[in-house]
């Protein structure tokens, strides 16, 4: 069920819609498909392309235009996947922004690269600490809750 975006969403200020989200979500994994550093991570794991596209369609919509429509949680996933390295993040992210800009206006497209970079990195931590790689944390331990998490020496 496709829920309407809020107002208040970036992407509504920035021209984004559902057909946009479409477009650039089947364009870049079309891309991440042919890719040789991307493709076989995503071509081991993922059986039902048609289902998987739209999944990341819902997240999206959910990221840009706050539809919470995503109800998934990517963490695990990506946690559980142990071949994952900065390169693919790299690559990934990489691949996105020119898939972006091939297919967005400018507004668009820096939003979704902005937020693809801060999604990559919120992965790219949790994917660390899930390892036992506490030096992605920095200097000084981190509060979480009622327990701390102290980086590497």
């Amino acid at each position: 069920m496709l829920q309407r975006p809020r107002p208040e969403a970036p992407g509504v200020a920035a021209g984004i819609d559902e057909e946009l989200i479409g477009t650039l979500v089947d364009r870049f994994y079309a891309a991440v498909r042919r890719d040789e550093i991307l493709g076989p991570v995503f071509e081991s794991r993922i059986a039902d392309w048609d289902a998987h596209l739209a999944k990341l369609r819902d997240f999206w919509s959910s990221v840009v235009l706050m539809t919470g429509r995503y109800k998934g949680r990517p963490m695990p996933v990506h946690a559980a996947i142990a071949e994952i390295t900065d390169a693919h993040f790299e690559r990934w992210l990489a691949l996105f922004a020119e898939t972006a800009r091939a297919v967005c206006p400018p507004a668009a497209a820096a939003l979704f690269i902005d937020r693809s970079r801060r999604i990559a990195e919120s992965l790219k931590m949790g994917i660390a600490l899930s390892r036992g790689d506490a030096s992605v944390l920095g200097p000084g331990p981190i509060s979480l809750g009622s327990s701390q998490i102290k980086p590497a020496e």
